[in-house]
This record gives structure tokens, C-alpha cells and sequence, in this order.
């Protein structure tokens, strides 16, 4: 038993900067969260000051969006920076879903809402190491090339609105990975990579379930303060997420994570007749 409070847990992963130690950590207090619920007791929530950017490796170098190189899937190199890029994503969530556990403890929530939290930041833990580990069967590892710098602006942005955080951290770019991993999963499916295959397909099945959390504990937020959830979320989104939601969406696991058409077509860039 760590003696740790959850805030403390959480600013503890978010000050560790290379990626294996910072994943390794998040695992460890994750199943230390699980195993005091399994035996009927709740580590303290605490309250704890975490850092307006997490802590970073060294390398990737951190470019402006428009600077990182563009490769295209059909050879290795473009697979590998493929895959490199999904590293950065998955490792940028792990410090996303601590960051939400210490930030906002002066907003009472259900005990439940901690389970999914840290649930969500063991898991992307486990994502990141299963690419890292893709990565460097392939020859490569996380940092060997840049990385899009703009990652972390969604939680700087939303550091003073817990319902603004969960309207775009999971309701909108986690959903944007149910849209896009289906497209991965069949590019190293055409190469033959059997290890970034079966990597994608536990990204996909799992993302489905964060992108439920959000949804639900925004609904759960809205239920409280007697709000409109869709005109809420539409409000949030044009408040915190910089353009619009691009399409093709994918309904079926959208609607699965509890995201109904009538939230994100409305915020897309290209409306089909059938939406109109």
C-alpha cells in the first residue's frame, strides 16, 4: 500500500517524463486503485496541483502540425511512422486521463466516474507499450521520429471546464480514432503485420468503451445542472475544439459508445443530403 492519494498518483504520472516509466507507473497505481475497491476500501481522492503540460521524453521532437512529415502507408517507412504517430496519441492519452483524476477534484463525482478514469489510463498504458513494442519489431522506437506538437491544447484549453474537457477529449477525438483505426487496422492487415493488427484491434475494441465513459459522465454532468445534452456538447465543441468534425464517421461504434448522429453531424465540415 503506497500511502499515495489518487491526485497524488495521477501528478506522479504526469511528472514522469520517458515513456515505458511513465506507463509502467500509470499500470502500477491503476492496479493499486483496483485492488483497495476489490477489497471494499477507497484510496482518498486528495487533492494535488498537477503541471499545465506534463512531463516528455526527450525525443520526439515536437513540431508545428504542418512541419511533421507526411508518408504514405504502402512502404515500411510510412508504416513505421504510422504506427509512430499512434504511440504519440496513445501516450498523450495516458497523461489526458490522469490529468482529468487530479484537476478537477473540487467537482463532486460518483465514485464510479474514478473507476473509469483510471480504467482508461491503465489502458492507454497498455496501448502505448503494445505500439512501442510494433515500433521496435519494425526497427524503430517512440522518438525516432517528430511528433505533432498541438496534442496537449485540448487539455490546456479546457483546464477550467471539466464538462468542456469531456466534450472534446473523449466525445470528440477519442470518436475521431473509432472513425480512422478501422482504415490502420487494413493497411498492415494488406503488409501482413500480424503484431500491428492485433495492437489496432485492441486500440479499437477498448477506445469504444472510453468514448462511453465521456459520453456518460457528460450526461450524468448535464443531468445535474438540468442541461441540454446535445446543446451543451454543440456548444462546448465550438467553444474548445479548433475546426470542424470531419467526416466519414463511423455511426455503428459511435452510437455503441453512446454518440448519436444529431451531436456530431451538425459540428461536421461536409453535411450529406440525407443529413440536411
Amino acid at each position: 500500500m503506497s500511502g499515495q492519494t489518487l491526485s497524488e498518483m495521477a501528478v506522479e504520472v504526469l511528472t514522469t517524463a520517458e515513456g515505458r516509466a511513465k506507463t509502467a507507473l500509470a499500470r502500477r497505481h491503476a492496479a493499486t486503485w483496483f485492488a483497495a475497491r476489490a477489497e471494499g476500501r477507497a484510496i482518498p481522492l486528495g487533492r494535488a496541483a498537477p503541471p499545465m503540460r506534463p512531463a516528455r521524453p526527450a525525443e520526439p521532437a515536437l513540431l508545428d502540425p504542418r512541419d511533421v512529415p507526411r508518408r504514405r502507408p504502402g512502404s515500411p517507412q510510412g508504416r513505421i511512422a504510422l504506427l509512430h504517430a499512434v504511440a504519440h496519441i496513445e501516450l498523450n492519452a495516458v497523461d489526458l486521463h490522469w490529468d482529468i483524476l487530479a484537476r478537477f477534484t473540487d467537482i463532486p463525482m460518483p465514485m464510479g466516474f474514478y473507476d473509469d478514469w483510471v480504467k482508461c489510463g491503465d489502458e492507454e498504458a497498455k496501448h502505448f507499450n503494445l505500439v512501442c513494442d510494433c515500433l521496435e519489431e519494425m526497427g524503430s522506437h517512440y522518438g525516432a521520429l517528430p511528433a505533432h506538437a498541438g496534442m496537449w491544447r485540448a487539455a490546456e484549453d479546457t483546464a477550467e471546464d471539466f464538462m468542456g474537457r469531456l466534450a472534446v477529449v473523449p466525445m470528440v477525438l477519442e470518436a475521431r480514432g473509432l472513425d480512422v483505426t478501422p482504415g490502420m487496422i487494413a493497411v498492415f492487415e494488406k503488409a501482413g503485420a500480424e503484431s500491428a493488427v492485433a495492437a489496432l484491434k485492441t486500440i479499437y475494441a477498448e477506445e469504444v468503451g472510453h468514448v462511453a465513459y465521456g459520453s456518460k459522465w457528460f450526461h450524468f454532468l448535464c443531468g445535474r445542472h438540468d442541461h441540454d445534452p446535445k446543446d451543451v456538447f454543440h456548444t462546448l465543441v465550438g467553444k474548445y475544439f479548433h475546426g470542424a468534425l470531419k467526416p466519414p464517421f463511423n455511426e455503428e461504434k459511435r452510437a455503441e459508445a453512446g454518440l448519436p448522429p444529431d451531436f456530431y453531424w451538425p459540428l461536421a465540415d461536409e453535411i450529406p443530403k440525407r443529413s440536411r
